[in-house]
């Protein structure tokens, strides 16, 4: 059986984007930890060879903050590759953008919400 989740070869590079979290990243960290909304989520969490922002897998939901370089050509087009194989593979992503993070976060928390219960 293929291990698909959290491989050991991207461990570092988990480690080190968990330490060089984003602002927004932060905040929303601070609301999905400890089961607050009534799953665990996990952070930093591989699925195949991508890395995601925030994952519940239980619930097979996906969370990814988008920073203004998600707006050029060649990140939208990665973006939407990566986007499709983690579909694929029966997880529901929800992309958020770092001003819905600073500005609607109540919003952004119940469209997450929606999804894990």
């Amino acid at each position: 059986m293929t291990v698909i989740y959290n491989k050991s070869k991207q461990k570092e590079k988990r480690r080190e984007l968990r330490q060089k979290s984003t602002k927004t990243e932060i905040i929303l960290w601070g609301i999905l930890r400890n089961r607050q909304l009534g799953a665990k989520f996990r952070r930093q969490y591989s699925i195949g060879y991508y890395i995601t922002d925030f994952c519940c897998p239980t619930k097979k939901v996906v969370i990814e903050l988008d920073g203004e370089y998600h707006n050029e050509k060649e990140q939208i087009y990665y973006d939407n590759e990566r986007q499709k194989t983690i579909e694929e593979l029966g997880f529901k992503v929800l992309r958020f953008t770092n001003k819905e993070i600073e500005k609607e976060l109540d919003k952004v928390i119940e469209k997450i919400k929606k999804y894990i219960k």
